[in-house]
């Protein structure tokens, strides 16, 4: 299904409200709390704080057309003209991303934090498929959010800047930060964040839960990969979703022997600590509907195994349960929004070590589905767990599958951070992929899934399949080939591949720190809401 550009830009607001009004029984999901404007004199004894909106042109270094957002207006009129006034005194204006930090405007804010949003001319941009609008927006909450954090705001009130979804979703993301094995004194301000005079609760809390989820897939790919094991991993999953009304089964190595999951029971031949299979199961709609299935690469820590990595290549790969991360943090998003669809997902999660028991370059493994794949680098393992998961996903009648893993690093070389790449049998399931990145931001690219990829991987007289191919070059197509093996017949499957976005340096989407991402997560959650929107 193909949507013409200009619909793009509102297609969200009006899809997201649609099925939340009719399955929340018409009622919002957060209560009228906001802050209301109130006059000066009114003093709180939290330290708070406020982010507004600036549109200026870059080249207007005077301020003669900087303009600010509705709200701020209000609050510059509240305030009887004193922010603008100090605008001028400390021009140049802040450009797209850049904050002036304003204090004593008024008894009630501590602090007023100024964020630039560039030119007020910015919309979808079809030749960089991204909305670019509520990109602008998410950068100049967060800014401002950060901004404020850095003088310990305890409470934090954001401008909607127009869109209080992305306004959100910035913001949230902004102030998060992973410090959770840093002494308690020694913690940044966690504040607060509210949305500052606008009455879209809906948006707002449609981004918060977005973003939240995302902070949560940043949260378990930040862990250290000694306090994440898989056992670890599959508690606190346990302990997230069941409270947010999901079911989780959490399936041990006999249970995995039993069924055959060769595959996945190889990679983890090497480490100390038990595999596990994790299952989550969330119902919003009818049982008898066949559930969308997703399938999360889990690999806790990847040392490589017996083809051991480089000290330097294993410094990030904690966070190679970055598909697994996602998954979660998307299922419970889903669960809090309360979207119509079933989903079920996989994730079979172990650690990829070089141990007295490790499997070897040359050893023949007879996968879930009967296929056997010839072992040539045991380096290219999360094909080999998400193989085993794949196969076993017929048996819950899928309506489609999606998979998410850090497979190849040759996306890094390719894209860089500026897109996952997705392979996919089905065009409409792209086209649903593709928009729900061009809302978020978050923007995925498609790559062929041709027979040239196929054969090689599949050109063998010795097993069915090569585990990296005939050769080197092409590696994230083959990988793509590779799991095709795996895909029940007749059924719509799209690969996600996010090597190349797992990590960010906090200079290209400025509202995450440096660090790990938790990119697919907003796009993983738009994408299955869209879908209950064109099913209701």
């Amino acid at each position: 299904m193909k949507i013409p550009a200009r619909h793009l830009k509102h297609q969200r607001t009006l899809l997201t409200k649609r099925w939340l009004l009719e399955y929340t029984g018409k009622r919002t999901l957060l209560p009228d709390t906001g802050f209301k404007l109130t006059c000066p004199g009114t003093a709180s004894s939290i330290p708070s704080g406020l982010v507004v909106g600036l549109y200026c042109d870059v080249g207007d270094v005077r301020g003669d057309k900087m303009k600010l957002t509705a709200s701020g207006q209000k609050y510059d009129d509240l305030v009887k003209g004193k922010l603008k006034h100090q605008l001028k005194l400390a021009l140049p204006p802040p450009k797209l991303g850049q904050v002036r930090t304003f204090y004593g405007l008024d008894e009630t804010f501590n602090a007023v934090a100024v964020a630039g949003l560039g030119t007020d001319c910015v919309g979808y941009d079809p030749t960089e498929e991204m909305d670019e609008q509520k990109e602008v927006i998410r950068m100049a909450a967060g800014a401002g959010s950060k901004a404020l954090q850095e003088l310990s705001m305890q409470r934090i009130y954001v401008d909607s800047f127009g869109h209080s979804e992305s306004a959100a979703e910035g913001a949230c993301m902004g102030v998060w930060l992973y410090q959770q094995n840093k002494t308690e004194k020694d913690q940044r301000m966690m504040p607060k964040i509210e949305l500052f005079d606008c009455g879209d609760w809906i948006g707002w809390q449609i981004g918060q839960q977005k973003a939240n989820a995302q902070n949560l897939a940043r949260q378990l790919m930040e862990t250290p990969a000694n306090l994440l094991t898989p056992s670890a991993f599959a508690l606190s999953v346990v302990e997230v979703l069941t409270k947010s009304g999901v079911d989780v089964e959490v399936r041990c190595k006999n249970w995995a022997k039993l069924r055959q999951f060769n595959a996945f029971l190889a990679v983890s031949s090497g480490s100390g600590q038990p595999p596990v299979f994790l299952e989550v199961l969330y119902e919003g709609c009818e049982p008898d509907v066949s559930p969308i299935v997703l399938v999360g690469k889990g690999i806790t820590f990847d040392a490589g195994g017996l083809c051991l990595k480089s000290c330097n290549a294993m410094r990030h790969t904690r966070g190679d349960m970055a598909g697994a991360a996602a998954v979660v943090a998307a299922v419970r998003a889903i669960a809090a929004l309360q979207i119509p669809i079933n989903v079920r997902g996989l994730i079979p999660l172990c650690e990829n070590m070089p141990g007295a028991c490790a499997f070897k370059p040359g050893d023949i493994i007879k996968s879930y589905n009967g296929k056997t794949i010839l072992v040539q680098d045991t380096s290219y393992e999360g094909r080999l767990i998400l193989a085993d998961a794949l196969s076993y996903s017929v048996t819950y009648s899928p309506k489609f599958i999606v998979d998410v893993g850090t497979l190849t690093t040759d996306l890094m070389d390719v894209m860089g951070s500026s897109a996952a790449a997705v392979f996919t049998n089905s065009d409409q399931l792209y086209d649903l992929m593709r928009i729900a990145s061009i809302h978020t931001g978050d923007r995925v690219w498609r790559l062929p899934l041709w027979e040239y990829y196929e054969k090689g991987v599949t050109d063998i007289s010795k097993s069915d399949v090569l585990n990296v191919g005939t050769t080197r070059e092409g590696s994230a197509c083959k990988a793509a080939a590779f799991l095709r093996q795996f895909v029940p017949q007749a059924c719509d499957w799209i690969h996600v591949d996010t090597y190349g976005i797992t990590r960010t340096s906090g200079k290209t989407y400025t509202y995450l720190r440096r660090g790990m991402s938790g990119r697919p997560t907003r796009t993983l959650i738009e994408f299955l809401s869209q879908l209950a929107c064109r099913s209701s």
